[in-house]
């Protein structure tokens, strides 16, 4: 039997659960304008407009930042109030950023704004613990922001289809997840079927960071953080053609973050 105080108490309950914000999410991408490139921005487009799309069907309150068209400050000051990031695919990090150099293979446009202004992103999601995704590009940036080094040109293989239109470029292939990761929870299993389109690659893991997937060839396919909510993804989730559950999956691993983070912050 229910007492009354009882049903008070579900009743308050309830209550604050309808007057609960909404968790903020930042997707970050490099840039919402390549007038120069139309094709391949259409593509990424499609990509990044897949996270933002899902994410706000899964309760997320979302904003999408190209972080190329604003100030590293502007981008951490427009995120300060995020609960969550993304950090999304595109072009290649400017070498310099981890001590490489210019003019390799199938080497593509860079931005260095952009670059920058991730970097502090990622520095800063590890020092508060704020939780964060990084798909492609992204998970290159986590790397880099914590001093990992970049394969620049990796072999053409089972990472890309190679002399193709945009709209075909890319690849399935397997991944096996470790079994002591966070994403072998997250996505129910060790073994899974990716969407990919890197010509780039993990060479030197940042501090911090642990190898948590692996390719069929060996590469890095994805990475975590030893210590801080911090996840970074080789492969394209949020592909037409990847398995239908593994970004909401991943949405939903970063929604637990969040209220794992702020149950701590309440017991504090």
């Amino acid at each position: 039997m229910t007492t009354l105080t009882g049903a008070r108490d579900m009743a308050a309950i309830g209550l604050a659960e309808q007057h609960r914000p909404q968790p903020r999410l930042a997707v970050v991408e490099v840039t919402a304008w390549r007038p120069d490139r139309p094709e391949y921005h259409a593509k990424v487009q499609v990509l990044n407009s897949r996270v933002a799309s899902d994410a706000a069907s899964a309760g997320w309150q979302v904003v999408r930042i190209g972080a190329a068209d604003v100030t590293p400050a502007a981008l951490l000051a427009a995120t300060t109030d995020a609960d969550a990031i993304v950090i999304v695919g595109g072009e290649d990090i400017t070498p310099r950023f981890y001590g490489g150099a210019t003019g390799y293979e199938a080497e593509t446009h860079h931005f260095a704004g952009a670059d920058e202004g991730q970097i502090a992103l990622v520095r800063r999601a590890v020092e508060l613990g704020t939780p964060l995704l990084g798909i492609c590009r992204g998970l290159q940036i986590i790397n880099v922001a914590l001093g990992g080094t970049i394969d620049q040109h990796i072999d053409d293989g089972i990472h890309r289809n190679v002399g193709v239109p945009i709209d075909e470029i890319l690849s399935t292939h397997d991944v096996e997840l470790s079994v002591a990761s966070g994403l072998a929870r997250s996505l129910g299993g060790t073994q899974i079927v990716v969407q990919s389109a890197h010509h780039q690659s993990v060479a030197r893991l940042g501090n911090g960071l642990v190898a948590a997937a692996f390719a069929p060839d060996g590469l890095v396919e994805a990475v975590e953080h030893a210590t801080a909510p911090i996840t970074g993804v080789q492969w394209h989730p949020e592909a037409p053609d990847s398995p239908a559950e593994q970004l909401p999956l991943l949405l939903a691993a970063l929604s637990r973050e969040v209220g794992a983070r702020d149950s701590e912050l309440v017991a504090a």
